[in-house]
């Protein structure tokens, strides 16, 4: 027994006080009770709490019927049976506090669905299908719409375009809190565990090696990684040709000039730089290893194979073809400018002694691998640095020595002069790609934006809507608390906000704040009111 407090009123002979009394179950009885003399006598089994706010709620009703009125204090026994308590609500208060005011501050209820609000916050509190989601909200005691009514705003979503209200409330926020001179695109793919194809889930390259049935999505972020549009195409549609429909549209829809477009090697080619530089954008693009050779014709004539680390090369790439702009007898390497140098793009290129041991060590293993192969030991399908003459494979050696020439080199193309960014900008700008790549990885695990229960065109649409939607609520609590959107849940869910009935008036109580949560509250910008 532990003795919560003294309460009653203190004699020679009677004490009557609240009590504590753990039960055989685990749980904690909480009672009335007097002391006479030596000998404790129940008043009044107030009831059993499980959790902690359940037994601060207990224990408030409890002082609250030894100070009814005026203080005073029926000592005798009640007359009748005397009634437990129920539990009858329980609320994460704190935690739908903390999401809906995310999705109110990034003006998404501009949508005005609440529905589709649910959706996209149940699928930040557990990431489960659209039925499922219901039970999600019920376990966090919001009240919520019928499955039938989510499924028709589902329909709302994209016959009332819900996905450019969100993107312009994105660009509203991202503009205002942020810097736009600069996005991310990159994109990842979505398989479905279907055997046939329809007009959107075709069977492409999957960087997983999947043979499913996929979808491609694109993602154009802020510079933090915070979405602005997202994309859906068809599974084997070329990742190169889906850069241009959605960055030209973001930037014709806000009428943006200038900006910087940040994209890795797969976006390179010919006809998707000119098209940016046609539509006024500027790009910073990975360049293929291949290509060192010919950018730097003139390094390697007058220096060899020799770098430094961190040495950086600023030259020029040809746009297609042979590079007509560059001479290489010339010992130094020409300055890009857009007028004098219309046959090329200015190209960037980095030394890392890091990136050059991690190279060898990959050749080296691609090496052993064509060995095997060319010695008969290993049957595979025929690995790099392997050339079959005749029926006979050999180690194609020229290949494997200008593959360990260009070790520890990486290049990036653009056409941003030198004036206007220096190539320390250009090669730091390209390494926030891991901004987007960060999303992709959030939306893939944390949201699970797989839409493994949709099969309709429609409805795969819509269901990235709602990933898209989370993910930049995600984002915007991840920057305000410095926690991941997945400590951020488990930090505030368990916080419960609990409901009493006892004789048929309702009581309340809530689990004490941890440490954790008060950091949130504070950094959200809640005061915890509900809690």
């Amino acid at each position: 027994m532990e003795v919560d407090t003294l309460i009653g009123p203190v004699g020679s002979v009677v004490v009557v006080f609240v009590r504590k009394v753990p039960t055989f179950s685990g749980a904690t009885a909480v009672q009335i009770a007097e002391r006479v003399g030596d000998r404790d006598n129940v008043i009044e089994h107030v009831g059993s709490a499980r959790t902690p706010a359940e037994l601060v709620a207990l224990l408030e009703v409890a002082r609250a019927r030894m100070h009814p009125g005026q203080g005073e204090l029926e000592l005798t026994l009640p007359a009748g049976p005397v009634g437990q308590g129920v539990i009858t609500g329980k609320r994460c208060a704190l935690l739908w506090q903390v999401l809906t005011g995310g999705y109110r501050e990034l003006g998404f209820d501009v949508v005005g669905d609440d529905a589709f609000e649910q959706m996209v916050l149940a699928r930040i509190v557990e990431p489960t299908s659209k039925a499922d989601s219901l039970r999600v909200l019920e376990e966090i005691g919001v009240e919520h719409a019928s499955l039938r009514t989510m499924f028709r705003s589902l329909k709302r979503c994209q016959a009332r375009g819900y996905r450019d209200t969100l993107a312009a409330a994105c660009y509203e926020h991202a503009s205002t809190a942020g810097d736009l001179s600069l996005v991310l695109y990159d994109v990842t793919t979505l398989y479905f565990e279907a055997e046939d194809e329809d007009d959107l889930r075709k069977v492409g390259y999957s960087k997983e090696r999947r043979v499913d049935p996929q979808v491609l999505v694109g993602l154009l972020v802020d510079r933090n990684g915070f979405p602005l549009q997202v994309g859906c195409f068809e599974g084997n549609k070329a990742e190169k040709a889906t850069i241009i429909p959605i960055v030209t549209a973001f930037a014709a829809r806000h009428s943006i000039e200038g900006m910087v477009v940040v994209a890795d090697a797969g976006m390179l080619s010919a006809a998707n730089l000119r098209e940016l530089d046609e539509a006024g954008l500027r790009f910073i693009v990975g360049s293929r290893v291949s290509k060192a050779p010919i950018d730097l014709a003139s390094h390697f004539r007058w220096h060899g194979d020799a770098f430094t680390d961190g040495q950086v090369i600023d030259t020029l790439t040809p746009r297609r073809g042979r590079n007509t702009d560059n001479d290489p007898t010339l010992r130094a390497e020409p300055v890009w400018e857009p007028e004098e140098h219309d046959g090329s793009w200015r190209a960037v290129w980095a030394y890392s002694a890091k990136r050059a041991a991690r190279d060898a060590k990959t050749l080296t293993l691609q090496e052993n691998r064509a060995k095997a192969v060319v010695a008969g030991e290993k049957a595979a399908r025929t690995p790099r640095f392997v050339k079959t003459s005749n029926g006979a494979r050999t180690l194609d050696q020229a290949s494997l020595a200008r593959a360990r020439r260009l070790e520890g080199l990486k290049g990036y193309v653009t056409n941003i002069p030198t004036a206007l960014m220096p190539a320390g900008e250009v090669i730091s700008s390209y390494h926030d790609l891991w901004q987007v790549e960060a999303s992709f990885r959030m939306s893939k695990s944390d949201l699970r934006a797989r839409p493994i229960f949709h099969h309709t065109k429609d409805a795969i649409e819509a269901h990235l809507t709602i990933v898209f939607a989370a993910l930049a609520i995600s984002r915007r609590l991840q920057d305000q608390t410095g926690m991941s959107i997945k400590k951020i849940v488990r930090a505030l869910r368990p916080i419960q906000q609990i409901t009493i009935t006892i004789a048929g008036h309702p009581h309340t109580a809530a689990d004490p704040l941890t440490d954790a949560a008060r950091d949130i509250l504070t950094a959200t910008g809640h005061d915890g009111a509900t809690h």
